[in-house]
C-alpha cells in the first residue's frame, strides 16, 4: 500500500478510536510522607489510576512538611505549581492567606459537579480546615492527634504492669524513673516538642494557647501560654532530663527512632506513627491517652488534630480540576478511609468510615486503636480546644523550641523562656497580620 494511503488509513483509525487511546491527564500530588505512610500514598494513587483511564495521579515526595509547603508556594510563584499539595495543619493559616494561590475544595467540588457534603466528615477534623461559616478550604487527608505509645516489654522488665500505662503526669514521671532504673535508655521522650508539650498540653488541660480561640476567631490573636501551669510543667520536664527519665528528642519526629529501637520506653507522638511501630518494632506495645495533671479542673478536656490536608493549587485547567475532584471523591470512600485508618493509625476522615470500622469489631480486636478518636471527641471542644490557626506557625514553633532547648540545657529559667517565646512569637504574628491584611 502506498505511503499516502497508509497515512490516510492511520488517520481514519485514529479518528475512530482516538479517545480510547488518549493519554490520561496527569495530576501531580506533592507530599511529605515517608516509610509505610508513603507506601499508602502510592497505593491510593495507583488504585485510583487503575479504576479509570481519564486521569493519572502522580505522587511526588518533596521532603519534610515545611519543605513541601515551601516548594509548592515557590512553584506557584514560578507559574508551575502541582495540582495537589499536602500541607501540615500548622500551615493552614499560611495557605488561607495565600490569596490567589489556592482553589478552595468546596468550590472545586461544586464546579466539577461532584457530590460533596461537608457534614459527612468528622467535625473535629473539618472545623480545622473550614471557614467560620463551614466552607471547606482543603481536603482532610492524614489527620491525627497526639497519643502515648508504651513498650510493654520494658514495663515488665522494670517491674511495672505491662498492661497499665500511667494516666497522669505524676504517674508518668514516676514510671519513667522506674523504667530508667530498669535498663531503658530513657523513660519517656516526646516527638514534635511544641505540638505535644505546648499545643496539645494546653488543649488537653483546657488552657488557652492564644487569644481569639487560638486564632480560629481572628488573625489579631496573641499568644498567652506563658502561664504558671506551663512553667510548672516545663520545670518538671527539665528536672527529669537530668537523670534521663525524660529525654529531649528534637523538634520534629526524630524521637520516634528512639522508641522503635527500644531505647526509650514511652513516647508521645502522632497516632499516625502506628504503622511504623507495627512494622519495625521488635517488642509488644500499647497505645493510650496523653497524661494530664489531676489537679487541673476539668482535665482531661480533648486533644486537637495534627497531620495534614490536601490543598488544591490555583491556575489549572477545568478538565484537570475535574480529575482532582473525582480523586477527592475516591479518597472519601468508606473503604478507602477504613483501610487508610487501619493500616496507618491516621483517623478515618468521614463519619461513615468511623462507624463502619467500629461496627466491624476492629476496635474490640485491636485495643488502643480507637484512642485517638475518643481523645479528640470525648468532650465537646471549648474555645481552648477547638484547634489553632496561627500565621507563620512553623516559625513560631522554632522560636518556642529554641527557648525550650535553652531551658533543658540549664541555661534559662522555664518562666523566662516561656515569656521570651511568647514575646517573639507575638512579633511573628503581628508581622504575618501586617503582610496579609
Amino acid at each position: 500500500m502506498p505511503a499516502r494511503m497508509l497515512a490516510a488509513a492511520a488517520a481514519v483509525f485514529a479518528a475512530t478510536v482516538g479517545p480510547a487511546f488518549a493519554e490520561p491527564i496527569e495530576l501531580q500530588w506533592w507530599h511529605a510522607m515517608t516509610a509505610i505512610n508513603a507506601d499508602r500514598v502510592n497505593k491510593i494513587a495507583s488504585d485510583f489510576n487503575a479504576l479509570q483511564t481519564d486521569y493519572k495521579i502522580t505522587p511526588v515526595y518533596k521532603g519534610s512538611y515545611p519543605e513541601t509547603m515551601t516548594a509548592a508556594i515557590a512553584a506557584f510563584r514560578a507559574g508551575n505549581p502541582p495540582h495537589i499539595v499536602q500541607v501540615f495543619e500548622v500551615g493552614t493559616a499560611t495557605m488561607m492567606a495565600a490569596k490567589g494561590a489556592v482553589k478552595p475544595v468546596y468550590q472545586l467540588m461544586t464546579d466539577a459537579g461532584e457530590k460533596f457534603d461537608p457534614q459527612a466528615y468528622l467535625p473535629t477534623v473539618t472545623g480545622y480546615y473550614s471557614t467560620a461559616d463551614g466552607k471547606m478550604l482543603s481536603m482532610p487527608f492524614n489527620s491525627s492527634t497526639a497519643i502515648v505509645y508504651w513498650n510493654k516489654d520494658a514495663f515488665a522488665k522494670a517491674g511495672l504492669d505491662p498492661e497499665k500505662p500511667p494516666k497522669t503526669w505524676p504517674e508518668t514521671f514516676a514510671a519513667a524513673k522506674k523504667l530508667k532504673a530498669g535498663g531503658a535508655g530513657c523513660g519517656v521522650v516526646p516527638a514534635w516538642i511544641t505540638w505535644t508539650q505546648i499545643e496539645q498540653f494546653n488543649a488537653w488541660h483546657n488552657l488557652p494557647l492564644a487569644t481569639k480561640a487560638n486564632g480560629l476567631d481572628g488573625a489579631d490573636t496573641e499568644l498567652k501560654f506563658n502561664t504558671p501551669v506551663m512553667a510548672k510543667h516545663i520545670t518538671a520536664l527539665a528536672e527529669a532530663i537530668k537523670d534521663k527519665s525524660f529525654d529531649y528528642g528534637g523538634r520534629t519526629n526524630e524521637a520516634e527512632g528512639q522508641f522503635i529501637s527500644g531505647d526509650c520506653a514511652m513516647i508521645q507522638t502522632s497516632s499516625g506513627f502506628y504503622g511504623n511501630v507495627k512494622t519495625n518494632s521488635k517488642f509488644a506495645f500499647g497505645m493510650t491517652e496523653l497524661p494530664y495533671y489531676p489537679d487541673m479542673p476539668g482535665a482531661p478536656q480533648n486533644s486537637i488534630i495534627g497531620g495534614a490536608s490536601l490543598w488544591v493549587m490555583d491556575g489549572k485547567k477545568p478538565e484537570e480540576y475535574r480529575g482532582v475532584a473525582k480523586f477527592f471523591t475516591y479518597l472519601s470512600r468508606t473503604d478507602v478511609q477504613r483501610e487508610m485508618h487501619e493500616v496507618t493509625g491516621y483517623l478515618p476522615i468521614t463519619k461513615a468510615a468511623y462507624e463502619a470500622t467500629k461496627a466491624s469489631g476492629f476496635y474490640d480486636k485491636n485495643p488502643g486503636r480507637e484512642i485517638p478518636l475518643l481523645q479528640l471527641a470525648g468532650k465537646p471542644p471549648t474555645e481552648n480546644s477547638r484547634g489553632l490557626r496561627l500565621g507563620n506557625l512553623v516559625q513560631i514553633r522554632d522560636v518556642i523550641a529554641e527557648d525550650l532547648e535553652t531551658t533543658f540545657a540549664g541555661k534559662s529559667e522555664p518562666k523566662a523562656a516561656l515569656d521570651d517565646a511568647v514575646a517573639r512569637g507575638n512579633a511573628i504574628l503581628r508581622q504575618f497580620q501586617k503582610n496579609t491584611q
